[in-house]
């Protein structure tokens, strides 16, 4: 046995399944592609390398902490239960009226995206639950069990339970679920007041449908991997990321999968946070490119930023709007489909188009030569020479440069009359315009200029892309962490267990009641404490409380940040100071003679993380040599430049590097652009800065605490 304790991170992707293993301050990773139809099966295969190359047996290892997008993708590709929705009468279209705007607004053809639940399988009770609390129509039991009877005989693995404000007063839910459960006790149900107790029925359906439409495949999957971790002998605690970027028991993921639909993105945020906090870089942009997906994320003073909504399975070009809200606590991002599997097109107006669709792991890329016959952003970046054919995700995969080509080829560059480069080129250009424009879009919504922003890279392909982004939004200094081909899973191991509990309780700071703001604050507090202590019984907890606020008329609220003090003021004056700097933060002035309203309140508890070890930033002091040069395309000369190509692991703290180079290791490479110069850290970070006289040191300085 292992003296220390050995843990485990494992994220499974869209491409690539993830796996690091950490002991003491020895790591070791594997990136392995991800088995769609067994998932577990590329999980097992990425520990059995890691742990062969720690020399460790399955025994050995101590805790694992899993992301996943298996809920995401179930959403997505309409792959799960089959499932009921059980609604208060009058409310049945709900979901398919949706909240009446047009996320594009001059097409007059659009066509909003179908229900998860379609009308044939939602069912409808006589009751009402006033928005007060009052019982306007009681709930008649004979009703809910000639209900159940239905469901029973429709076959349904799983049924939500979506009332009409039943985030003030749940005993309607609750006694719906009592009796389905009485009557069936295989049942799966999941009722809205737990899920998601908050108010905007059409949030709150949405949510508790695609809770109850993934709960039966999330729990079978889960119970199957504790099992075959068990048979190779692994039987140490297994945790969940969720979505919110803290850490929950299999059983609260079991019964909350909704809360896991963003568990990967979330734990790359973690992991930039944390390289952030290291520097002491108070404004950072998050940037996690791998093999299906893109998304970026606002760090400020190393903490990402929170939401407590968001949307998955957008259907019109990624618009927000588009696809179906979820009404929970996350990280915010925004998410692309730009990954290095996302497929190119030519569109109907003969222009280069990339994604949403992947190439994913089966058959991937047409470079790994599996069946994929469509360009891939990978294969431009292989005929870009950005990529080392024989040296592919640490030389597991062999990449075929005459495949790549030949896609390339037939799909762009011979319908568009342009030559291989050029047509690989444009295919790259599209994917970073991309990138680039939801990254100014998701600033400007949040009132900050990426000018002054340090960016941090990671997962299998935001290496290759990274200089070229920086350039297009103006970023001068850019960081890539050691391990940043699985910096998800490594973020995974820097979390903290937590969970944020959230209920839409009404009040208005004229008419403002301490004693309710209390009430609901500590009952909060309390039910997020139960999750946690089901992760860890001992440690000390930590709790931050939000009111989501808004002046009255407005339709949409913005944290505030509050303490138990505030609250507890009889007139509201210390949560009103907190709401208008946050308001003057974001929009520049607050609105004079409106009456300020919460809407709903959340406390998430948490236990404390290890500080970190703060690095102080290294100058260049030494050139790093190399002897191996590779031809890679130059975006601004518009041509080949020979470009040095460098092993990380050979890079010395100081030792520095001048663009056009690739810095090469086992998970991913490193761009350095022309006009960038990257310097090797003392913790293995790698910090480019671009400029004709920069500083990479002097120019990070500037932009810390």
């Amino acid at each position: 046995m292992s003296s220390e304790a050995v843990r485990l991170g494992v994220d499974i992707g869209g491409t690539f399944t993830d796996v690091v293993l950490e002991r003491g301050d020895d790591s070791f990773s594997s990136k392995v592609l991800t088995t769609y139809t067994a998932p577990e099966d590329a999980i097992l295969e990425g520990i059995q390398q890691v742990l062969a190359k720690a020399s460790l047996s399955p025994g050995d290892v101590s805790v694992i902490i899993h992301g996943t997008t298996l809920a995401t993708n179930a959403l997505i590709e309409r792959r799960g239960a089959k499932t009921a929705l059980i609604t208060t009468q009058g409310f049945r279209d709900v979901i398919e009226m949706r909240s009446e705007s047009r996320f594009e607004q001059y097409d007059l053809n659009l066509v909003l995206p179908d229900p998860l639940i379609s009308r044939g399988h939602r069912f409808t009770l006589v009751e009402r639950i006033g928005a007060n609390g009052q019982t306007l129509k009681p709930i008649d039991r004979a009703e809910v069990e000639q209900l159940a009877a239905q469901i029973a005989a429709g076959g349904y693995e799983s049924v939500a339970v979506g009332l009409i404000h039943s985030y003030v007063d749940s005993r309607h839910e609750e006694l719906v679920r009592e009796v389905l459960l009485a009557h069936l006790p295989d049942l799966s149900v999941s009722i809205s007041s737990e899920v998601s107790p908050q108010m905007r029925e059409f949030e709150r359906f949405n949510t508790v449908c695609a809770n109850a439409y993934v709960k039966p495949l999330m729990k079978a999957y889960l119970d199957r991997l504790v099992q075959r971790l068990s048979e190779i002998g692994t039987h140490c605690p297994v945790f969940m990321m969720h979505s919110g970027g803290g850490i929950i028991s299999l059983d609260s993921a079991s019964e909350f999968p909704v809360r896991l639909v963003e568990s990967g993105p979330a734990g790359g945020a973690i992991f930039a946070a944390d390289v952030a906090a290291r520097y002491g870089i108070k404004s950072a942009l998050s940037f996690d490119m791998g093999g299906t997906t893109a998304k970026i994320c606002l760090i400020k003073d190393h903490t990402p930023k929170t939401s407590n909504s968001f949307e998955v399975a957008r259907t019109y070009r990624f618009k927000k709007g588009s696809g179906m809200p979820i009404s929970i606590p996350v990280i915010e991002m925004v998410e692309i489909g730009a990954g290095g599997g996302s497929l190119a097109h030519i569109d109907s107006l003969q222009q280069i188009r990339v994604g949403p669709e992947s190439a994913g792991s089966e058959p991937g890329p047409a470079c790994y030569q599996q069946g994929g016959a469509r360009p891939a952003v990978t294969d431009a970046d292989l005929i870009l020479g950005r990529l080392d054919p024989d040296d592919f995700a640490g030389g597991s995969i062999k990449l075929s440069t005459k495949c790549s080509a030949l896609a390339v080829e037939q799909q762009i560059g011979r319908p568009l009359g342009l030559d291989q480069t050029t047509a690989a080129f444009g295919i790259s250009e599209v994917v970073n315009e991309n990138m680039a424009n939801a990254a100014r879009v998701h600033a400007v919504e949040n009132g900050e200029d990426l000018s002054g922003f340090t960016m941090i890279a990671f997962g299998g392909a935001a290496p290759l892309h990274a200089g070229r982004l920086c350039e297009k939004l103006g970023i001068q200094r850019l960081m890539v962490p050691p391990g940043a081909g699985v910096g998800s899973a490594i973020g995974f191991l820097r979390a903290a267990f937590s969970f944020e509990a959230t209920r839409s309780t009404y009040l208005r700071l004229s008419a403002y009641d301490a004693g309710v703001a209390k009430t609901v604050l500590g009952e909060l507090a309390q039910e997020a404490e139960v999750f946690v202590r089901s992760c860890d019984k001992d440690s000390l907890l930590l709790y931050e409380r939000k009111a989501f606020m808004r002046f009255v008329g407005q339709g949409w609220e913005i944290p505030v940040t509050v303490t138990e003090a505030d609250a507890a003021e009889p007139d509201g004056k210390g949560i009103k100071d907190r709401f208008e700097t946050a308001y003057k933060a974001l929009f520049g002035r607050t609105v004079e003679g409106l009456d300020i309203e919460v809407t709903s309140w959340s406390v998430r508890v948490s236990t404390p993380v290890p500080a970190v070890e703060r690095s102080e930033v290294v100058s260049a002091r030494g050139k790093a040599e190399s002897s191996i040069r590779r031809p890679i395309y130059d975006p601004v000369g518009g041509q080949f430049e020979e470009a040095a190509v460098i092993e990380r692991t050979a890079l010395t703290p100081g030792k520095a590097t001048a663009g056009p180079a690739v810095i090469v290791e086992s998970e991913t490479s490193i761009i350095v652009p022309v006009g960038f110069e990257a310097v090797m850290q003392s913790d293995g970070c790698l910090l480019l800065s671009r400029g004709a006289s920069a500083d990479p040191a002097g120019a990070l300085k500037e932009a810390v605490s």
